[in-house]
């Protein structure tokens, strides 16, 4: 049991740590949109925080907490590895708990040519299955954070085989203007592109 334990902690960090070289490695190409400080205000990952740019400066804190995270992950895995008396691996499935926050880490949204930054995650287009728009109603579990999200705001889901992500889009205009660059460059039909009122 310890050795599966051990295995399944490793694989877990390992494939973090991939997705996170891969979205640093992105981040040094050319965003597509948003393009102006005007686009980038009408889109959040959360509601009630405008987006930072997808740069290293400006996403230094979020880069520094996550690599903190995986170094300190890494380190009691082998320290745990390496005490041949630690019986207690159970622990270890605990210790991954802040990756299931992880995804929301970094505070950009970016499109590219080969895919999506969204938050902490790389998306290719390729890997979109679907994409959502729920719109930001009272009943809305994101309604009432900001003035700018209620009532004429978006949460837009883009769903992957196995994940979601999602962002906030604040206008109608913006809505429309992320519905044709998905329209251009994922493979969609038309119901998997859809509009739901929000619960």
């Amino acid at each position: 049991m310890k050795i599966i334990i051990g295995i399944v902690f490793f694989l877990v960090i390992a494939y973090h740590l991939v997705n996170f070289i891969q979205l640093l490695m992105k981040m040094n190409e050319k965003i597509i949109f948003p393009a102006n400080d005007t686009e980038a205000a009408a889109i959040r990952k959360h509601p009630e925080r405008a987006l930072d740019p997808p740069t290293y400066k400006a996403q230094k804190v979020g880069i520094i907490i996550y690599v903190f995270m995986l170094l300190f992950l890494l380190g009691v895995f082998f320290v745990g590895a390496s005490v041949h008396q630690f019986d207690n691996w159970a622990i270890f499935l605990f210790m991954l708990l802040p990756f299931s926050y992880s995804h929301d880490m970094l505070n950009m949204f970016g499109v590219l040519e080969g895919g999506l930054l969204v938050g902490s995650r790389f998306i290719p287009w390729n890997k979109v299955t679907s994409v959502q728009f729920k719109r930001i109603d009272i009943n809305h579990k994101y309604y009432g954070f900001s003035k700018e999200v209620n009532d004429s705001g978006y949460e837009l889901i883009i769903k992957q085989r196995f994940f979601s992500r999602n962002c906030i889009v604040t206008s109608i205009e913006m809505k429309e203007t992320l519905t044709e660059i998905f329209r251009e460059r994922v493979d969609l039909q038309e119901e998997e592109l859809v509009e739901e009122k929000g619960r």
